[in-house]
């Protein structure tokens, strides 16, 4: 599962500013069960745009990180500031360096 999450970061914080809030945020989430990597980005083409990526084992262990006590100290206050965007979706295609494809079923119900 895949959680990416946007923000819109004014002149009047800084680059500095935010990277020191994203920080303990990812740093919290990463100590969740069922988490496997994350990474804070910038915008190559809007300086204020950016971007927290995460990568879950499934979307239950992203809620149930979403409810521990130091995600709720540290990265809540920053996610409250996300623009409203669809942030949750599931994993259908990997491929690896070198091109090894795995595809996954969708837990979703397949449309009629």
């Amino acid at each position: 599962m895949i959680a990416i999450t946007h923000f819109t970061v004014g002149a009047g914080e800084g680059d500095d500013g935010f990277v020191a809030r994203a920080q303990p945020a990812l740093d919290a989430l990463s100590r969740c069960a069922g988490y496997q990597r994350g990474s804070l980005g910038r915008s190559t083409d809007d300086p204020g745009a950016w971007v927290l990526l995460t990568e879950w084992t499934n979307v239950g262990s992203y809620r149930r990180a979403l409810g521990n006590y130091q995600v709720k100290l540290h990265a809540t206050p920053l996610l409250a500031q996300a623009r409203d965007l669809p942030g949750g979706f599931e994993t259908i295609v990997d491929v690896a360096p070198g091109g090894e494809t795995v595809v996954h079923a969708s837990d979703r119900e397949p449309l009629a």
